[in-house]
């Protein structure tokens, strides 16, 4: 089983940044494709961003050139680097693991990132 501990969350005016970590256990973190999904209040969940065990990336387009996903697996580690953010994007944000035979991902409990001035 997998659990996931997303972290980094909190206010941030409009055109700051912060970088949120998710913090793996209990599977071969190596193996998961690693994602970012974020919701919005009153709004359907969101994929924004996802990296394979072989580290390719992929983005939503609306925050592609702004926000970096990578891993670490030493530390078991994925993190997302949000840049020049905007107060849209003021959402919870989860940590997902797929593991490449299972088709339901293992979800974080999420962490609040609110954009605001």
């Amino acid at each position: 089983q997998v659990q996931l501990v997303e972290s980094g969350g909190g206010l941030v005016q409009p055109g700051g940044s912060l970088r949120l970590s998710c913090s793996a256990s209990g599977g071969i973190f190596s193996i998961y494709t690693m994602g970012w999904y974020r919701q919005a209040p009153g709004k359907q969940r969101e994929l924004i961003a996802a990296i394979t065990s072989g580290g390719s990336t992929n983005y939503t387009d609306s925050v592609r050139g702004r926000f970096t996903i990578s891993r670490d697996n030493v530390k078991n580690t994925v993190y997302l680097q949000m840049n020049s953010l905007k107060p849209e994007e003021t959402a919870v944000y989860y940590c997902t693991a797929r593991h490449p035979f299972r088709e339901v991902p293992y979800w974080g409990q999420g962490t609040q990132v609110t954009v605001s001035s």
